[in-house]
């Protein structure tokens, strides 16, 4: 008697058929990708691959000039990056995109504080509520801080990198999508990004990280996408593959040597 095939989880992200033109040039042409919840997913290319404007448009930030952005199984058309981050997606750029003359919580809360009624007349910016909130979902990440109100400037590279994931969970991400996370930090700081990135793995919010280092993206991703002038050239499930095989696919070897599965320890 047969059995019945189990029903497929919707993918979070789902693109197809993605192209973007800047005048004669085709910055990305006609790639397609799915991302599932709870999956690291890395994405890789050399300077010009397509990769940076790819994620643009997923963020909303260059609307596609064909194919279709899917998010949490509904078409929606990420024409800003507000409306993007309001679907749940986030994306942290190399520059972190944080005020450093302000604390983490301030930086969690920048934009959209919390306000309460003073004497039923004046709202004031709530400190407290963004003091224990920010508190609560930096102890949810185990990201410890020198004190809860030092300021941006004076933290390390992976604590500000902590900080811009930690404003990510707090605002309800579905989708995180990482440009060079480990970029001028040290191999301790590195270590505490790949913690982070497992951390949101194990709840289950998918993440995307762009890197040149192949450590990075094997350290952590479970799925490794290439990209090539503009199109996919190879979607691998990490442990099936090798860094010498990606290096072919950045580069464009005419033929990729059949290459044993990684051994993992």
């Amino acid at each position: 008697m047969g059995v019945d095939a189990l029903p497929q989880a919707t993918p979070v992200l789902q693109v197809d058929g993605l192209v973007k033109r800047f005048g004669g040039l085709v910055a990305v042409d006609r790639v397609s990708l799915e991302v599932n919840a709870g999956e690291v997913v890395g994405l890789l290319g050399d300077n010009g691959a397509g990769k940076s404007t790819l994620i643009k448009m997923i963020s909303g930030v260059y609307a596609p000039d064909e194919g279709t952005i899917w998010f949490d199984g509904q078409p929606v058309p990420t024409t800003s990056p507000r409306e993007a981050r309001d679907a749940g997606i986030e994306t942290i750029y190399q520059d972190l995109a944080l005020a450093e003359n302000m604390n983490a919580g301030d930086n969690i809360f920048m934009g959209r504080e919390p306000t309460h009624r003073h004497l039923g007349l004046f709202r004031f910016v709530d400190r407290k509520q963004m003091a224990l909130e920010s508190a609560h979902i930096l102890d949810r990440l185990d990201i410890r801080l020198p004190a809860p109100q030092e300021k941006i400037r004076n933290l390390s590279g992976g604590q500000r990198q902590a900080v811009a994931i930690a404003r990510a969970i707090y605002w309800n991400a579905k989708l995180v999508i990482m440009d060079e996370p480990t970029a001028a930090l040290g191999v301790l700081e590195q270590r505490k990004v790949y913690e982070l990135v497992r951390a949101l793995k194990s709840q289950g919010v998918p993440v995307i990280i762009i890197s040149h280092n192949l450590a990075d993206i094997f350290a952590v991703a479970d799925r490794i996408i290439v990209m090539r002038r503009g199109r996919k050239v190879g979607d691998l499930q990490a442990t099936q593959t090798r860094p010498e095989e990606i290096v072919s696919l950045m580069v464009g070897a005419d033929e990729v040597e059949a290459l044993p599965p990684a051994i993992t320890n």
